[in-house]
């Protein structure tokens, strides 16, 4: 089995109004995906998805398909999908970073594989190592504080189990936000916040002196990204789990968390970390070191949220039944690029069993939404 074409298409979808997103990077109001159709000469066609946020991977639309369509096919074209190792060096030795871009073909490759040999990708990566339905926080953008009061409300109403604000922004409205949603959840509901690296330490500490009494479980990426040194004092002056989101692209890094001892759990998730075989690794020596870690999302579109859907159910350091990671894109988006995508009912997502990576794409929808 040989790869014989990778095509790269930008596409851009609006998300539904009630789902956009409002953080320290900015408003999110419109998602860009590179989608990638992978063609084997036995015949099946993969896919993967680019999804590429200037703001927050430095990757764009752009960027991806040409380095997918110029850089990474010639070096990838005849090789066989099943070695998803040595493309991945391949991709290495030519180009640094573009995780994502990276992580489109490597999915593609999984998705071209699984539809050959008629299993889906979780038995490829060795099998299910918890069900395939998982149970999702939510991510609360940074709103207004009444705003995101009543939206808490309608979440729990909805079932969703722990609740995610976003912070970052302004701090004394970032105190008046979570304190407003603790008010609103109540006490049994869990409530965790992520500033995506848009705290200052003297914000931080300000912040988290007043939010002492929220009951908060987890602390995200409070700091900048590679701060690793504040992040760890922050850690030993507050008593507070931290997860390291921003602050871990590659293996280096988790090496970097785990020595410098600044966080307690580690969000990974296939594009951020260049592929699904990274990201398993990645856990794996995580957990070595006792150190937990989750699914975290960059708003996948329905063919990212099913290559995350397969890392999650086998993947055994991915602990989302005591730290909830949310897989919960297709639902931000105002439509599905996919003839049978993931069925997302309130906080529950369910992984179909079905060959590849479980998703059909819609090559002609992909057509009609494509940028020129």
């Amino acid at each position: 089995m040989k790869i014989t074409s990778i095509r790269a298409i930008p596409v851009r979808i609006p998300l539904k109004p009630e789902r956009r997103m409002i953080s320290a990077l900015g408003k999110h109001d419109v998602s860009e995906f590179v989608l990638v159709r992978l063609t084997t000469d036995d015949g099946p066609i993969g896919a993967g998805e680019a999804t590429v946020t200037a703001r927050w991977s430095g990757e764009t639309v752009w960027g991806a398909q040409a380095i997918i369509e110029k850089l990474f096919a010639p070096i990838v074209v005849g090789c066989d999908p099943h070695d998803v190792a040595t493309i991945s060096a391949r991709m290495d030795a030519v180009a640094v970073g573009n995780w994502f871009a990276k992580a489109a073909i490597e999915m593609a490759c999984w998705d071209a594989v699984g539809k050959a040999t008629g299993r889906p990708v979780f038995e490829l990566l060795g099998g299910a190592v918890r069900p395939l339905t998982i149970r999702n926080r939510f991510s609360l953008g940074a709103y207004e504080p009444d705003v995101a009061r009543q939206r808490a409300e309608k979440l729990v109403a909805a079932g969703f189990q722990t609740i995610k604000v976003k912070v970052g922004t302004d701090a004394s409205r970032d105190v008046a936000r979570v304190k407003a949603v603790r008010a609103a959840i109540g006490d049994d509901t869990q409530l965790t916040i992520d500033a995506n690296g848009g705290w200052s330490f003297s914000d931080a500490v300000a912040c988290l002196t007043q939010l002492a009494d929220c009951n908060v479980a987890l602390v995200e990426q409070p700091l900048a990204r590679g701060d690793y040194a504040a992040t760890k004092k922050l850690r030993d002056e507050f008593d507070i789990r931290i997860l390291a989101d921003e602050s871990c692209f590659d293996d280096v890094h988790v090496q970097e968390l785990i020595a410098q001892q600044c966080c307690d759990a580690i969000t990974l998730y296939p594009g951020k970390q260049g592929g699904i075989a990274r990201a398993r690794a990645m856990a794996a020596l995580a957990g070595e070191h006792r150190i937990p870690c989750t699914i975290g999302s960059n708003l996948e579109w329905d063919v990212g949220a099913a290559a995350m859907m397969h890392f999650v159910v086998s993947t055994p350091n991915v602990q989302i039944e005591t730290i909830p990671g949310d897989c919960l894109g297709p639902s931000y988006h105002e439509f599905s690029i996919v003839h049978r995508p993931l069925v997302i009912d309130g906080p529950l997502t369910t992984l179909p069993s079905t060959p590849g990576l479980g998703v059909d794409v819609d090559w002609n929808l992909v057509a009609q939404h494509a940028i020129s």
